[in-house]
């Protein structure tokens, strides 16, 4: 009996040594938890809002594999390409990179106010095997009012 009366302080001690170590366990794996989700849903953010984007050319030379994927593509607005059609809301109008090759373009979708100045476009959407890029999203660059036009240099030579 004098045995148990010794031990019995111990036993309180352990158990409330094992609750606390059970508890920091806790507190550990729901943090590791906690931080491999923000983690994954940092990567996964970053991977579907990239900005990598496809040039016409490109587009032209991997045709037969981008049928029904999204994806982005970016080139120079072709002037007088512009098809507005107000009453079916339907922009036609094409798009070139520096090598010259033209992709056809349908917006289904308002007009954006800054088409005629758009210098370039980012088009995201998918690639119809007619041909025709079918764009969901349009992103226009315009050039900058506050630019200053490049000067004209004349260097003479000299004699």
């Amino acid at each position: 009996m004098a045995e148990l009366i010794e031990r019995s302080p111990v036993i309180p001690r352990e158990l409330a040594r094992r609750k606390a170590t059970n508890k920091n366990l806790k507190f550990i794996i729901g943090g590791v938890l906690l931080i491999g989700l923000v983690v994954v849903l940092i990567v996964q953010a970053t991977v579907t809002t990239g900005a990598y984007y496809l040039t016409v050319s490109e587009i032209h030379q991997q045709a037969s594999t981008l049928y029904g994927q999204r994806v982005r593509v970016s080139g120079q607005v072709v002037d007088g390409s512009e098809d507005w059609d107000p009453q079916s809301v339907v922009l036609r109008f094409a798009i070139q990179d520096e090598d010259g090759s033209q992709l056809p373009i349908v917006f289904y979708g308002p007009r954006p106010d800054n088409f005629q100045r758009a210098a370039s476009a980012i088009i995201e959407g998918e690639l119809e095997p007619n041909g025709v890029f079918r764009a969901d999203n349009l992103l226009l660059k315009c050039p900058s009012r506050y630019e200053e036009e490049p000067e004209e240099v004349f260097v003479e030579a000299n004699r």
